[in-house]
């Protein structure tokens, strides 16, 4: 062989892969926070949300930064929220609510970066990564309830839990630093465990450069996911919760999940979907579900068996989330099955952002695979998969369809709109009277206005400032 035939190595190409391999998820994330954070508007990111000036922020003065992390609240562990907490109560008590908030979304943009990279096997094409990473931050009912506060940052985690035990992790390094995630994720949310037979798919053997099989390193995830779930669980049997449990039928959580996540996947005004089946009836709200429903049934007939179970995984887990909030929740049972006008008035339910942050992760994946599908290549001839044939040419098309209804849907809901704090109060414009109730006796705790409930808070704190 001569040196014309000799592979030369080319240093400045894996240098540029290297960087897009380190600056892509970086500036994703980035993207993600700074998007999750405009949407929110100027009230809503300045103004304490419930468990934030509530119970979380209660325990944390009450028993300290270290024994209220793991302590149960309402029947679970809430790791992340309570580290966030931690977080702002460390700075000037004036940038409490901004400091939560700003947290929150760079939490999210860590998500969204984690799941940039992670979904990798599934989701190979980058574009398609990027849209999916990008749902928490342009679901379009994200803004309402759950993005940019502690309380409800554990269904941000759920979003990448399927990612983080599915995996296949090339060297130890890269294994040790999913499982710290996962370690977060699975001590922030129960429902995690709903995921958990996704580690299975983590310990399949890969291929490496040579071709040869080589095995992942699963083992620290799989350690670190299924004590954290032991944990969760034994809270969960252990720990009192206040809520009334629920006992809905069957028919009103599937006419529910119609009516909020999937409606509220693409336009964050649910109250139009119950206005449209009261006046219409079912079918112009049926035939689009059914539609993406294909579509997943599609991706799941000709896709690869890991983006086959990612996809069923993502899909049973919005409606597996949905009826398990309403299972828990007796409150969020409504009669969904029968709309009558009086149901226009119910906002968007924070359960049906959660399942709705599954669904379009279950479209986009699938959109992926149909727009990706080839024949698998002949073990004979080598020859390399085709992408012709008129059920290719369908289903491409159907792909790059959601992609343009999910992107469509996050230009139409960009701007900030009406959220659950978008009338305030703003934190920071409390203070001064809660400084001044203090009469300087630093003795005292006074009450600060939040959204939703009010934050006792230490004169000692408020005075020292």
């Amino acid at each position: 062989m001569d040196d014309e035939q000799i592979p030369r190595p080319r240093p400045v190409i894996a240098v540029v892969r290297a960087l897009v391999g380190v600056l892509g998820p970086v500036l994703v994330g980035a993207g993600v926070v700074a998007l999750t954070w405009w949407r929110l508007g100027p009230v809503t990111r300045t103004t304490v949300w419930a468990e934030d000036g509530g119970i979380f922020l209660r325990e944390r003065v009450a028993i300290g930064p270290v024994d209220s992390l793991l302590h149960p609240y309402a029947g679970y562990l809430h790791l992340v929220p309570r580290l966030l907490v931690d977080l702002g109560w460390a700075m000037p008590i004036e940038d409490y609510a901004r400091v939560l908030s700003l947290g929150a979304c760079t939490v999210v943009g860590v998500v969204a970066a984690a799941v940039f990279v992670l979904a990798r096997d599934v989701v190979p094409s980058w574009p398609f990564r990027l849209v999916l990473a990008a749902v928490p931050a342009i679901l379009p009912l994200a803004p309402y309830e759950i993005a940019g506060n502690a309380a409800n940052l554990h269904w941000f985690l759920l979003f990448v839990a399927p990612w983080c035990f599915a995996y296949r992790a090339r060297t130890w390094w890269g294994s040790a630093a999913v499982a710290v995630l996962a370690g977060f994720v699975v001590l922030s949310e129960l429902q995690t465990v709903f995921f958990l037979p996704l580690l299975l798919l983590a310990w399949f053997p890969l291929r490496d450069a040579s071709g040869a099989r080589a095995w992942p390193r699963a083992l620290p995830v799989t350690v670190v996911a299924l004590l954290g779930a032991v944990a969760q669980v034994s809270t969960a049997l252990t720990d009192h919760r206040e809520s009334r449990p629920g006992s809905p039928a069957f028919a009103d959580v599937v006419a529910g999940w119609v009516l909020q996540p999937f409606a509220g996947a693409w336009d964050a005004d649910v109250r139009a979907a119950v206005r449209f089946v009261v006046a219409h009836g079912w079918a112009g709200v049926l035939v689009p579900l059914a539609l993406l429903v294909l579509v997943v049934v599609a991706a799941v007939l000709v896709g690869r068996w890991r983006a086959r179970w990612t996809i069923v995984a993502l899909a049973l887990g919005s409606g597996g989330v949905w009826w398990a909030a309403l299972l828990a929740n007796g409150g969020a049972t409504l009669g969904w099955s029968h709309p009558v006008a009086a149901l226009e008035a119910v906002p968007p339910l924070r359960y049906a952002a959660a399942s709705g942050l599954l669904l379009v992760a279950a479209a986009v994946v699938s959109a992926s695979v149909l727009v990706g599908w080839r024949t698998p290549v002949a073990p004979a001839t080598g020859q390399r998969g085709r992408t012709g044939g008129a059920a290719r040419l369908v289903g491409a098309v159907a792909g790059w369809c959601v992609v343009a209804l999910v992107v469509a849907a996050a230009v139409g809901n960009a701007a900030p709109g009406d959220t659950r704090r978008s009338g305030g109060p703003v934190w920071a414009g409390e203070i001064p009277a809660a400084v001044t109730a203090c009469d300087g006796d630093p003795a005292k705790v006074v009450p600060v206005r939040t959204a939703l409930w009010a934050a006792d808070v230490p004169c000692s704190r408020l005075l020292s400032n």
